[in-house]
């Protein structure tokens, strides 16, 4: 079976668990037999051709059908997500010999664009969303739509004829890989099939990893006791509430030091939580990473530095971050939120926290940093949890299921 992937951007500097998904489960699809590629826009990147682990990528042109956009409006949109057009994606799609499927991992235009394919070559199409298709909170959205903000549109006649409104009620089966999103798309498409397919962690990657080294890379003495936090630096993240309850840390635990590892998405939050580590006095406490690469060894060893993990999200559709945590033994404190519960164990593999609380965050840091026999018991629930249900192959051979258990040589609706 040939499968292409389309995600609406796919570059190593900004990575996050949608990429990191796209990848593995290809690679995994490989290694069962199948053929995978990424297809996908050249948003962030000027590499039309390139091999990731194996895996295939082409990039197209695309562009933004707003009037009056600046350079730096375009690249504000590539990263945080704009509604971006590119039929020469679709001409590569429809050129492209011998594909028995396409898997979309966004709607708007780009899934028009699959959508549009997928007719037209008269074979079916399954859409994953990761999160926000149906529910944004009101301040991250206004945030997103900032950038065109009382721009004319001149790209909605390309949507209508690409059925763009219509892509998950005309794709073959929706996938989501998270509990709350799951429950929504069930409920908001009552006659399509919706499936829970979750991500998935590559356990041996991060089974070990040179603490000592990722500390003296990033001058951090022997004895902090690491909090980290990995993801891309922005509103959903919270990283600010997060500084925010160290400053509470700190006070019970004086040796408390909080890593942030990700790439800057939003360079205005970014610069309002640079701020607030000043303004709170704990500039020494604070290493704030932009970001490595899905194979740079400092990754595990990250990991395998910290004491805890965290992941303070306002809303998420999953956390691949916390099985990665997992996967390394480590303690996870997060954030009870979006799909985090559908997987998670309050008090068993997991210590929630209420979304937005700084002072409940805080304390159930502390509570992790200052009992080793429940950090320890909880680390050890995760990390058998990760090995059990979470293997790439797994996941992947669940999505190989679904493919085939789609009709065949049919046009999609």
């Amino acid at each position: 079976m040939k499968i292409i992937q389309v995600p609406r951007r796919f570059v190593v500097s900004e990575w996050g668990g949608t990429e990191t998904t796209i990848l593995q489960t290809s690679r995994a699809l490989q290694q069962a037999g199948h053929e995978a590629a990424i297809f996908t826009s050249l948003a962030l990147s000027n590499q039309r051709r390139e091999t990731l682990q194996g895996v295939p990528v082409r990039r197209f042109p695309y562009s933004y059908p707003f009037l009056g956009l600046t350079a730096n409006d375009r690249r504000d949109m590539d990263k945080k997500g704009g509604n971006l057009l590119s039929l020469s994606l679709l001409l590569g799609l429809l050129r492209e010999p011998g594909v028995d499927l396409i898997h979309a991992h966004t709607g708007k235009r780009v899934g028009g664009v699959v959508r549009t394919a997928a007719r037209l070559r008269g074979i079916p199409y399954v859409v994953t969303l990761h999160g926000g298709f149906f529910e944004v909170p009101k301040g991250e959205m206004d945030q997103m739509l900032a950038t065109i903000q009382n721009r004319p549109e001149w790209g909605r006649v390309f949507g209508a004829l690409l059925g763009a409104r219509r892509v998950l009620e005309d794709a073959a089966a929706v996938v989501c890989v998270g509990g709350d999103e799951y429950a929504a798309a069930k409920a908001k498409l009552p006659n399509q099939r919706v499936e829970l397919v979750p991500n998935g962690v590559d356990c041996d990657a991060f089974a070990q990893g040179d603490a000592a080294g990722f500390r003296a890379a990033h001058d951090i003495a022997a004895d902090r006791r690491i909090i980290l936090c990995v993801s891309r630096i922005d509103y959903q993240k919270n990283q600010i509430g997060l500084v925010e309850a160290l400053a509470t840390v700190a006070d019970q635990v004086p040796r408390a030091h909080l890593v942030l590892i990700g790439p800057v998405t939003v360079a205005g939050y970014h610069e309002r939580l640079l701020a607030r580590v000043k303004d709170l006095g704990l500039t020494e406490r604070v290493t704030l990473i932009p970001g490595l690469r899905p194979d740079d060894p400092l990754l595990p060893a990250a990991y395998h530095a910290a004491e805890v993990f965290c992941l303070p999200s306002l809303h998420e559709p999953f956390g691949i971050v916390i099985l990665e945590a997992w996967a390394a033994g480590r303690p996870v404190v997060a954030a009870r939120v979006g799909g985090i519960p559908s997987f998670t164990q309050d008090g068993q593999d997991i210590l929630h926290a209420q979304p937005g609380d700084t002072a409940d965050l805080a304390a159930r840091l502390i509570q992790a940093l200052s009992d080793p026999q429940l950090a320890g018991r909880i680390a050890a629930a995760g990390q058998a949890k990760a090995r059990r249900d979470y293997a790439w192959s797994a996941i992947a051979a669940r999505l190989v299921d679904i493919y085939r258990e789609l009709p065949r040589g049919r046009r999609a609706r």
